[in-house]
């Protein structure tokens, strides 16, 4: 028997602790009306200086003007109803019925939760908007002209099929650059130290080097030393291989990340029945490991999309400045930044749901 333990004799029944009330709703509720109070005052001061700066809007504009201030008062409801349940569990408790006070309590709490959540949106949305309406509107009108943005988003558009083109050759030869380097450096034994030590430093040098400077001595440096072949690529191409240079080092990792994680049963197995080092991670290892790098095979493709901007070429980025530099506004360059929030917002969703998916897949596989 351990110290501190009793034991109970036969036929008396054992001490109880009394039953607790619930903790206080109180606090959180009048933080609830507190944060809900200022948000809506936010909201009130972020409309007005929307109405401000557009000066006489449309009917159409008037009625979303409405339609967000009814918004921005939505949390005003679950803080009301937090409060109301402070009332209720001091009844409850007085008349000692705890377990329903429980219940009221942990109502309360959530409603003032959820009140405080979307009166927190709603500050930083109205912060979000008195930022774009600050100094008479300076901001949208240097971002946000609607006439500039039908001016330039036919050739930005057009233009943004390189950005297209380079960002899909090069992640195509990065899956391959990438899992030759990593199996390089995972190679076993004395033979396969030169090789290595070379995917070591190739993966080192080029994470390092930032991704402008390595399109700027491949675009330029090795067209200027007319280097055999080199010199006969296009742009489009010359940045192609100047990606796959720096993602392919990136992309190795998440190989030998991915390679790494398998666990060594599973190398043991495929050995043992024969199978070359070759034939086990050509069948064995590397169809499992690369189910696991595909979320962050494709974060790195994500980067490499953006990074197609910094290149040389007439994309879409060097479109917009040029037609910014003739309206002396960087509206057009929000259309750019639009076009890659279009093509990479779905990617991070594909990415989620894989995580998703792996996470449902390995919660069965353990039930």
């Amino acid at each position: 028997m351990t110290e501190g333990t009793t034991l109970a004799t036969p036929g008396v029944p054992i001490a109880r602790q009394p039953p607790t009330p619930p903790p206080a709703v109180t606090p959180l509720a009048t933080a609830a009306i507190v944060v809900t109070v200022a948000a809506a005052g936010l909201a009130a001061v972020a409309l007005r200086s929307v109405h401000e700066v557009i000066g006489d809007p449309p009917l159409l504009v008037q009625l979303l003007l409405w339609v967000a201030g009814i918004a921005a008062l939505l949390p005003v409801v679950p803080a009301v109803r937090a409060a109301g349940t402070v009332r209720e569990r001091a009844r409850l408790v007085s008349a000692a019925e705890f377990a329903p006070a429980r219940s009221v309590a942990a109502t309360g709490r959530e409603r003032a939760s959820t009140a405080m959540g979307y009166a927190l949106a709603v500050l930083l949305v109205a912060a979000l908007v008195l930022f774009a309406t600050a100094n008479d509107g300076a901001v949208s009108r240097t971002f946000l002209r609607w006439e500039f943005i039908q001016e330039s988003w036919r050739d930005v558009t057009v233009a943004f099929w390189v950005n297209i083109e380079v960002a899909v050759g090069a992640q195509l030869l990065v899956l391959v650059v990438g899992l030759v380097v990593a199996v390089m450096r995972l190679l076993p034994g004395p033979a396969g130290r030169p090789l290595r030590a070379i995917a070591i430093m190739y993966v080192d040098g080029f994470r390092a080097i930032p991704s402008i400077i390595v399109l700027y001595m491949v675009g330029f440096g090795l067209s200027l030393a007319q280097v055999p072949v080199i010199k006969d690529l296009s742009p489009v191409w010359l940045a192609i291989v100047a990606l796959t240079l720096t993602y392919g080092a990136y992309v190795a990792e998440v190989y030998r990340a991915g390679i790494e994680a398998i666990h060594p049963s599973q190398w043991a197995a495929a050995r043992s029945l024969g199978l070359s080092y070759g034939m086990t991670l050509r069948t064995v290892i590397v169809p499992q490991a690369v189910r696991r790098i595909v979320p962050p095979l494709l974060n790195d493709f994500v980067g490499l999309q953006k990074d197609t901007a910094l290149m040389g070429v007439t994309d879409a980025f060097t479109q917009a400045r040029l037609v910014s530099s003739n309206v002396f506004n960087l509206t057009p360059v929000i259309v750019v930044a639009v076009l890659f929030v279009i093509i990479t917002i779905p990617q991070a969703r594909f990415v989620d749901k894989l995580l998703a998916r792996e996470q449902s897949r390995r919660g069965g596989r353990t039930a």
